[in-house]
C-alpha cells in the first residue's frame, strides 16, 4: 500500500523496446512475425463507434515506452466496460501515475487495466472507499480474491476521467499477459481503430562513432531534413567514412486525428541487407529507463526531440534482439546504399532512402561552417571535439595540459578559418587547452564506468556509482562555485543519463544552522527541484538519479491555500507551494477524518466524504511543505 503521506509523484507506467543489429545477413534473424489478430475482447469505452486514439502501445516516452491504448474521451464521465469477463484482481487511488486504476484478471490468463479513472463504479467502489475511511489514507493500493469482485463482459467497471499523471481526459487501456507484460491491445483487432495512414518521418541523424569517421568530411553529429514523396522519403547522397550510427525521427499517424503515435517496427537495411531490426511488441515493467539508451538522450534533454538510435550503444542493455549481434553503427568503407523501413501495428509502411558515398579522411574540408566563437567543443561519444578560429600568424598546434604537463595536438582537420581537433579522452583527460584564441578550463575529474561499481572522493563531495548506474561510459565533471553566498555544487553533465540512482555526500564550506527550512535543491530549468537529504557530521547526503546542479536553499513560506468552496456538500481549494513541494495534508470535520484527494496537475484539493453525509461542525485543513512549513483553514459549517 502507498501512503499519501508522501506526495512525491511516481510515474506507474515502464516500459521495454526490441531492437538488434548485425552487419551480416547470415547472423541476422528472420523478421518476427506479427502478432495473429484477436476479437475476441469489447472494446472498453463507447464500443461499436469509432475512437479517437492519442496514444499507442510502445510509443517513446521521455523516460519510458508507453504501455497501452489511449482513448480519448470527450471531457470525464464516459462509461467504462470490461473487456472481458472476470474479476477485479487490483484496484488503487494515487495521486500520480496512473491515478484511478482497476486491473481486471480474465480465465485467458491476460490482465486488462483501466487507468486515469474519475470514479469506480458497483461493489468495489464502496469497498475502496470505507478501507480509505478505515486506514485514514487518501491513497490506497489493494489486491482482490477471484471470487471477491467478478465482472461481466461488457459490465461498466468505472467512469473515465483525468486522474494521475494524465495530460487530458481520456482512458489508459492495457492488455498484460500472464507475465505482466504489456501486449498491443491492436491486436484484438478493434473495429474502432481505423488506421490506414503509414508513419511520418521528418530527419534522420548521421553520427560519428569514432575519432576515425567523417560525415561530409566533418566528426560529429549531424541532422537532415527528409524529402516526401507519397510514403516514400528521401536524402540526396552524404559524403562518409568510418563507423557511423544513423538516427530517425518520426512518428505514426491515424486517421482524423491530430495525435502521435509510436512505430512498433523499424527495419534499417544496407546495400539490401538487414544490419537492424526494432521490434516493441511487449513492455516488460521491470525494465524502466532503458529507453534512455535507445533514443539519443543529449538531443532529447536540449530540444526535446525524439530521435530513435538504429544502432546499438554500449550501455544499451535491452536483450530483444532474435539473436542479433550488438555492433557499433556501420562501417562506411565503399559507397553504401541506405533504406530505412518504418511500420505500424496495422502494417502501414514507409520508407526512407539515400546514399552514403564513400569519401577517405581529409586534412581539408571546404564543407565547415563558419564559426561565430573563439572557440567552441562539445564531447561526442569518447572523444572531445574542439574547434579554434584562425589566428594570424598562429602555428596549427593547440597545447594539452594534464597534470601540469603539456602535449602538443596537431588538428584532425580546417577548412573555413578554424581547425577542428580531436582527443580521445579515453587516453587523456585534459585539465585545460592552450589555443591562439585563449585557454579552454574543463573539469574532468575521472573516468566512470558502466558496468562496474566505481567510488569518487574528494574535498568537495563523494560519489558511490552502484553496478550499471550509467549506460556508457561517463567523463565525471565535477564544479564548485559560490553566488550570493550560495554554494553551487556541479555533479555531472545534465545531458548525461543515469541508470540507478548514485550516492551523494557534499562537503560545504560555508556555515549553517541546520534546521528544517534549509533544503538541498537541484536546478531546473528556471527553478528548483527539491532533493530529499539528511545531514549527518555536517555533510548532507542524498540520493539522485540526474546529473545537474545542487544548491541549498531555505523555504520559510508556507503553502497557500485558496478557498474555491466549502458548503455542507463538498470542500474544494487550491494549494501551492512556492518552493519545496507539498509533503502531505489532513483534513478533518469536528475532529474526525475527512478524506481529501489532490490533483497535482491543477493544484485542486477536493473533499470526498462517505455517501450520505454532509459537512456540519467545525472544518479544518492543514497543509504542509517538504520543509515543515504549515498552513491551516478553518471554517464553520
Amino acid at each position: 500500500m502507498r501512503s499519501f503521506w508522501n506526495l512525491k509523484l511516481s510515474n506507474v507506467a515502464a516500459f521495454i523496446t526490441c531492437i538488434g543489429l548485425t552487419q551480416s545477413l547470415a547472423q541476422f534473424s528472420p523478421d518476427k512475425t506479427l502478432p495473429a489478430k484477436r476479437s475476441n475482447y469489447l472494446f472498453p469505452i463507447k464500443p461499436g463507434n469509432t475512437a479517437i486514439i492519442t496514444g499507442t502501445m510502445g510509443e517513446l516516452r521521455n523516460t519510458h515506452f508507453h504501455a497501452g491504448l489511449d482513448i480519448d474521451t470527450p471531457g470525464i464521465g464516459i462509461p467504462v466496460q470490461a473487456a472481458e469477463s472476470g474479476y477485479i484482481s487490483r484496484a488503487a487511488a494515487t495521486t500520480g501515475g496512473y491515478g484511478n486504476v482497476l486491473y481486471v484478471t480474465h480465465p485467458d490468463g491476460n490482465t486488462t487495466v483501466y487507468a486515469h479513472l474519475e470514479e469506480f463504479k458497483g461493489a468495489v467502489s464502496d469497498y475502496i472507499d470505507h478501507e480509505r475511511y478505515r486506514r485514514k489514507v487518501s491513497e490506497i493500493d489493494l489486491t482482490f480474491a477471484p471470487d471477491q469482485f467478478p465482472v461481466t463482459k461488457g459490465e461498466v467497471i468505472a467512469l473515465s476521467g483525468n486522474t494521475g499523471g494524465s495530460g487530458g481526459p481520456h482512458l489508459h487501456f492495457e492488455v498484460r499477459n500472464k507475465n505482466n507484460e504489456a501486449i498491443n491491445p491492436l491486436g484484438y483487432d478493434f473495429s474502432e481503430v481505423k488506421d490506414n495512414m503509414a508513419p511520418l518521418v521528418f530527419k534522420v541523424a548521421l553520427k560519428t562513432l569514432d575519432a576515425q569517421s567523417r560525415i561530409n568530411d566533418q566528426f560529429g553529429r549531424f541532422e537532415f531534413s527528409v524529402v516526401k514523396k507519397g510514403d516514400a522519403y528521401t536524402l540526396p547522397p552524404i559524403l562518409a567514412s568510418g563507423n557511423i550510427g544513423i538516427e530517425v525521427l518520426a512518428h505514426d499517424k491515424m486517421e482524423n486525428s491530430r495525435f502521435r503515435y509510436g512505430i512498433n517496427y523499424i527495419d534499417l537495411l544496407v546495400d539490401d541487407q538487414k544490419v537492424f531490426q526494432q521490434v516493441i511488441d511487449k513492455v516488460d515493467f521491470t525494465n524502466t529507463r532503458q529507453i534512455l539508451a535507445l533514443m539519443d538522450y543529449e538531443t532529447l534533454e536540449l530540444k526535446g526531440n525524439r530521435f530513435n538510435k538504429l544502432y546499438i550503444d554500449d550501455g544499451n542493455r535491452l536483450d530483444y534482439y532474435s539473436g542479433a549481434a550488438r555492433k557499433q553503427g556501420i562501417t562506411v568503407n565503399q559507397d553504401k546504399h541506405v533504406e530505412i523501413r518504418l511500420k505500424d501495428f496495422n502494417q502501414n509502411q514507409s520508407k526512407v532512402s539515400f546514399t552514403l558515398k564513400h569519401n577517405p579522411l581529409t586534412e581539408e574540408t571546404p564543407l565547415l561552417p563558419a564559426i561565430g566563437k573563439p572557440y567552441d567543443f562539445e564531447l561526442v561519444e569518447n572523444t572531445l571535439k574542439v574547434t579554434v578560429k584562425f589566428c594570424a600568424g598562429d602555428t596549427p598546434a593547440i597545447d594539452v595540459w594534464n597534470n601540469s604537463r603539456a602535449n602538443p595536438v596537431l588538428p584532425a582537420y580546417s577548412g573555413s578559418n578554424q581547425r577542428a581537433y580531436l582527443l580521445n579522452l579515453k587516453h587523456t583527460l585534459p585539465d585545460s587547452i592552450t589555443t591562439c584564441q585563449g585557454t579552454i578550463r574543463f573539469n574532468f575529474k575521472d573516468r566512470v564506468p558502466s558496468e562496474s561499481e566505481y567510488k569518487y572522493y574528494s574535498d568537495l563531495l563523494d560519489i558511490e556509482f552502484p553496478k550499471q548506474s550509467l549506460y556508457d561510459t561517463a567523463y565525471l565533471e565535477i564544479a564548485y562555485d559560490t553566488l550570493d553566498q550560495q554554494e553551487i555544487f556541479t555533479i555531472g553533465n545534465r545531458t548525461i543519463p543515469l541508470y540507478k540512482n548514485i550516492s551523494v555526500t557534499l562537503k560545504p564550506k560555508l556555515n549553517y544552522f541546520q534546521s528544517r527550512d534549509l533544503g538541498l535543491y537541484r536546478k531546473a530549468g528556471r527553478g528548483f527541484v527539491y532533493v530529499p537529504s539528511e545531514w549527518k557530521n555536517n555533510r548532507l547526503k542524498f540520493s539522485t538519479r540526474d546529473f545537474g546542479q545542487f544548491t541549498l536553499l531555505r523555504d520559510s513560506v508556507p503553502p497557500a491555500i485558496t478557498k474555491i468552496a466549502v458548503t455542507p456538500a463538498a470542500a474544494r481549494f487550491k494549494i501551492k507551494d512556492n518552493l519545496s513541494g507539498i509533503s502531505y495534508f489532513e483534513a478533518n470535520i469536528n475532529g474526525q477524518w475527512l478524506l481529501m484527494v489532490y490533483d497535482y496537475k491543477t493544484g485542486i484539493l477536493k473533499s470526498e466524504k462517505p455517501p450520505g453525509t454532509v459537512l456540519r461542525g467545525d472544518f479544518e485543513l492543514k497543509v504542509v511543505d517538504q520543509a515543515g512549513n504549515q498552513s491551516i483553514f478553518r471554517q464553520k459549517l
